[in-house]
């Protein structure tokens, strides 16, 4: 259907490719994975004709038609409804539908055998074509997608540009070009919205190819792998999971296979040197030398899987106690978030909050931050917590006229340098990079980042609002490390599910305006996501996540009179663990009062009471931890 060969293309005197060859068949279901900046959308670009190549060609069957998501769709704005700008997609049918609307004014003033029998064609083949189901079939891939059906008739330029590629998203999917290709539609999916075109692509009778950073998605539609690497497009016939196995394989097979040349060169120039000055051995000497100029070399294995060398830095341990909202209400005029909600957050929490877009999620986050006011209800900060929050309107807080590197030197960390470096490294930004000023950085660059700082924070409770945005798979594996040390809490927004999989220990979602929590993995919540929707009854009370507001562990049987003992101990070390900090934060209050520090007798006293409360406070907090652990 389609075939790439020998393609070369470069910037300025960079290889994107180079004799670069891949043939496309009907059906293929590709995806094309690599590092940021290896040329992966440069390619999809050649392929739909927008980027000339400086070598080889593309050749394509007649029959071969082309659709094209594509970042640049997100400025396109019209005063057209969604569904219009997603009925483009059947221009055939739409003009065959304007004629025969014109038909039928025109009987009405002048009824003739000639008009009905134009009428009767044009209706036959406006019915060959599915015409009267059409538009069905665009409101079902739209609310698919995301869209209620109120949305459908509002105009596409009141909606942002994530929503806007949606709508796109749904005009490529109606149209059904024989090669689909997506550049990072998950960026601008949520998570229910990414299963709904998961199970759409497994149907699709076209080819496709994707470009995505999420694996999840990647292993769940695609049936073969194609790695953009060293200038050249390897084919891997199978999934992302396939790829990974096949591609260390080989990797071990081509490393090997260096070695083993590597080890006949020094052998051969060891001959050559010894006798190259010998007269007698002339002939095997030249010998030697053209079979080494003829050999060809096999590279050694560049390894793209970083290991973290950064890990977080904490100030200050927080309390036990995190964030508390009691019973808060917030809405935006008729569009209510949250009702009488409450939620909780522990030190050691590390919470996903996921869910379908315009449930509240990042507002949930804000009110959490203290950045947004609810309009009824209490938000409760605990003692010594020390926010770090990343969000895509961080970027707006960078100072333009900076560069990479003294933009992360002025953020007020003790990071040296090299840290400094590392970091950035690890999220994209090496060697003479580091050194860009922020102001030609694209709005993905500027994520990272912004990300970077957050990093670097030395907070105790990370606030995290889609923070796999703009990474490839190797910086979001180093997100994924550098979380998993953190000693602190957090709670991040994401619909990537790799990355809730490696660092969540607890998923909340918004259902009927409350915010629900899972104890457990992603995972052990899908599970039981699936069982419920499936049966479509109230699980039963050990198979469902509770409100925030009640005890988070699932708990024995209410009848163990020793456990209900230990219930109540446990509660009651919990109010006083609270008292004990309220306790501490006056003392130290006192502490730093001039009255206080500058009366030495009275210093005395009032820093024996701290060290008192301290001590007293650290064995309530251990006695409670023991006590915990034993009834879970």
């Amino acid at each position: 259907m389609l075939s790439i060969n020998n393609l070369s293309y470069y910037i300025g005197d960079r290889p994107l490719f180079e004799n670069a060859s891949l043939h496309i068949k009907p059906k293929d279901k590709i995806g094309l994975i690599g590092l940021n900046g290896q040329g992966k959308s440069t390619l999809l670009k050649i392929i739909n004709g927008d980027v000339t190549p400086d070598g080889g060609e593309v050749q394509m069957s007649k029959e071969c038609t082309i659709g094209f998501l594509n970042q640049d769709l997100l400025s396109y704005q019209t005063e057209e409804s969604i569904l219009h700008v997603a009925m483009t997609a059947f221009k055939e049918a739409l003009v065959l539908q304007d004629k025969i609307e014109k038909i039928l004014k025109q009987m009405e003033e002048n009824y003739s055998d000639d008009l009905v029998d134009k009428l009767t064609k044009a209706q036959e083949q406006f019915e060959m074509m599915e015409g009267y189901s059409l538009q069905a079939k665009a409101e079902e891939i739209l609310e698919g997608i995301g869209f209620s059906t109120q949305d459908l008739s509002r105009p596409l330029k009141q909606f942002s540009g994530g929503w806007r590629m949606r709508v796109m998203l749904a005009k490529l999917l109606l149209e059904k070009p024989s090669l689909l290709m997506l550049d990072e539609p998950t960026n601008h999916l949520d998570l229910p919205s990414i299963q709904w075109i998961e199970n759409y692509l497994k149907t699709y009778e076209g080819a496709y190819i994707i470009v995505s950073h999420d694996r999840e998605f990647l292993d769940r539609t695609i049936e073969v792998t194609v790695e953009v690497d060293q200038q050249q497009l390897n084919y891997y016939a199978g999934s992302y999971s396939f790829y990974q196995e096949e591609k260390e394989l080989r990797a071990e097979l081509q490393q090997n296979a260096f070695e083993n040349q590597q080890q006949k060169i020094k052998q051969t120039e060891k001959f050559i040197e010894r006798f190259r000055s010998k007269a007698t051995k002339a002939k095997q000497v030249q010998s030697r030398v053209k079979a080494l100029g003829r050999m060809d070399r096999v590279e050694a294995v560049v390894d793209n899987n970083a290991v973290i060398n950064f890990s977080f830095k904490i100030n200050n341990k927080s309390g036990r106690h995190i964030v508390r909202l009691d019973h808060v209400d917030k809405a935006y005029g008729d569009n209510q978030i949250l009702k009488n909600a409450s939620a909780h957050i522990e030190r050691g929490d590390k919470i996903a909050l996921i869910g379908a877009n315009g449930k509240g999620k990042s507002t949930l986050l804000r009110i959490i931050a203290g950045s947004e006011k609810v309009n009824d209800g209490k938000r409760e900060e605990g003692y010594n917590v020390e926010f770090g929050f990343f969000a895509q309107h961080q970027l707006e807080s960078l100072n333009i006229n900076n560069e990479i590197l003294d933009e992360l030197k002025q953020a007020g960390s003790d990071r040296s340098e090299l840290e400094l470096r590392n970091l950035l490294g690890s999220f994209l930004f090496r060697d003479e990079e580091v050194f860009k000023k922020i102001k030609v950085l694209s709005g993905g660059e500027k994520s990272r980042v912004a990300l970077c700082k957050t990093m670097i924070s030395n907070a105790n409770f990370l606030l995290l609002d889609e923070p796999t945005n703009h990474l490839d798979m190797q910086s979001e594996n180093i997100l994924i490390q550098a979380l998993q040390q953190y000693e602190g809490s957090f709670i991040t927004v994401s619909h990537n599910r790799h990355f809730i999989s490696g660092v969540a220990n607890k998923i909340w979602f918004i259902e009927d305006h409350q915010v629900v929590e899972y104890p457990g993995t992603y995972a052990e919540f899908q599970h039981w996501y699936d069982k419920r929707e499936a049966e479509k009854v109230i699980p039963k009370v050990q198979e469902a996540p509770k409100k925030v507001e009640v005890k988070e562990k699932p708990r024995k049987s209410p009848e163990d009179a020793a456990f209900k003992a230990k219930q109540k101990e446990l509660a009651s070390l919990e109010n006083k663990i609270d008292q004990a900090e309220r306790q501490k934060k006056q003392l130290e209050d006192e502490l730093a009062k001039p009255s206080v520090y500058g009366n030495p007798d009275e210093l005395m006293k009032v820093n024996q009471s701290f060290t008192k409360i301290s001590e007293e406070l650290e064995q309530l907090t251990k006695k409670w931890e023991e006590l915990a652990l034993e009834l879970e």
